[in-house]
Parts: structure tokens; C-alpha cells; sequence
């Protein structure tokens, strides 16, 4: 009998741009934490974030991030959300509101330092030549580890070790590898074409 692995929706990063009025930026930082404290009661809620350059900046970028479509699309489509947008509707000036399923939002999510302009996600050859800095190592050692403390692993069926693989390594590369990856190379990531 074949194991198939359980098929899954990828994750869902929504990077929101915001022009705030500058002259209501303390209701602002109000009404924008109240948005994220709602989002939190919506199942498959992963996380969100804000930053502005600067203190006085009137662009704030935000991300939140949802664990499949669905759960995302339930948040959006709440009479609950709506109201909060509507409440919000004076104070900002501008949106701009990009979403990315899969690995993108990692990337995404690199805050800028202060009083840096907001960053921009690095051109997708850079994006994959992190993941497979954090990728290939991981996947080495556990190979190495399981081959040495699991005896048997080598008379595995294929599909049944690359299930197991990645089961094991999928939440390791998400929730420590890559975000200490992306950190770790952030200047060169973020360096800018001359």
C-alpha cells in the first residue's frame, strides 16, 4: 500500500502599505491594533506585524498571515472585519494590499531598520539560493541521523521516506531554519542593483 502525503494549502501572507494621516497617528496605532486583536479570534490566524521607517513616517507596511485560503478568506469576507475597515476609513490615506501563498512571505516579512525605507522582497534567484542554504544542510544531518539511529531506513519504501522527511523538516525549516536564514543574510538580500 502507497502513502500519499495529506495534500495542504499553503500559508497566505497578505503585505499591506498604508499612507496614515499624520495628524492622527496615535488613533491610528490604535485602530490598527484592534484589527490584529480581531484577526487573532479567526482560525488559521498565523501572526501579524507593523513597522514604519521612522517615527514620523506616515507609511506603515503591515503583514498578517493565515494558514490556508480559506481561513484568510473567512477573515476577509467577517461583517466584523469589514466594520473595523470602515471605522478606519479617515485615517488612512492610501492602501496598497499585496498577498503571496508559499515561501514569499518570509521573505516579505524582513523588517526594515529604523528610519530605512520599506524593503523590497529580494528577486526570486536569491530567495531560492536561501532556502536551499537552509535546505540542504538540515536535510543532510537528518538524513545522516535517521540512517544511523534507525536501522532499517535505508529498506523504506521511497514515498513513505520522503513523507517522513518532510513532515519532520517542513515545520523545522518554517518555525527556526529559514527565519534565522533570512537574518542572517539580510544585507545581501536586500542589496539593490547598482
Amino acid at each position: 500500500m502507497a502513502l500519499t502525503p495529506p495534500s495542504a494549502s499553503p500559508s497566505v501572507t497578505v503585505s499591506i502599505t498604508r499612507t496614515v494621516d499624520p495628524a492622527r497617528f496615535t488613533e491610528a496605532s490604535e485602530w490598527v491594533q484592534y484589527g490584529i486583536n480581531l484577526a487573532h479570534k479567526y482560525a488559521g490566524f498565523l501572526g501579524s506585524g507593523w513597522v514604519r521607517g521612522s517615527e514620523d513616517s506616515a507609511t506603515w507596511n503591515m503583514l498578517y498571515r493565515f494558514s490556508d485560503p480559506e481561513s484568510l478568506e473567512a477573515w476577509e469576507n467577517s461583517d466584523e472585519r469589514t466594520e473595523w475597515l470602515e471605522a478606519g476609513t479617515d485615517l488612512v490615506l492610501d492602501a496598497h494590499v499585496e498577498k503571496r501563498t508559499g515561501i514569499e512571505g518570509w521573505f516579505d516579512g524582513m523588517q526594515p531598520e529604523p528610519g530605512e525605507p520599506a524593503l523590497v522582497p529580494p528577486p526570486r534567484w536569491k530567495q531560492a539560493i536561501s532556502i536551499w542554504l537552509g535546505f540542504f544542510p538540515v536535510n543532510l544531518v537528518f538524513t545522516l541521523l535517521v540512517t544511523w539511529f534507525v536501522p532499517g531506513w535505508g529498506d523504506l519504501a521511497t514515498a513513505l521516506k520522503v513523507l517522513l522527511t518532510t513532515l519532520v523538516l517542513t515545520p523545522l525549516m518554517a518555525y527556526f531554519v529559514l527565519p534565522w536564514v533570512t537574518r542572517m543574510l539580510r544585507p545581501w538580500l536586500q542589496k539593490q542593483p547598482r
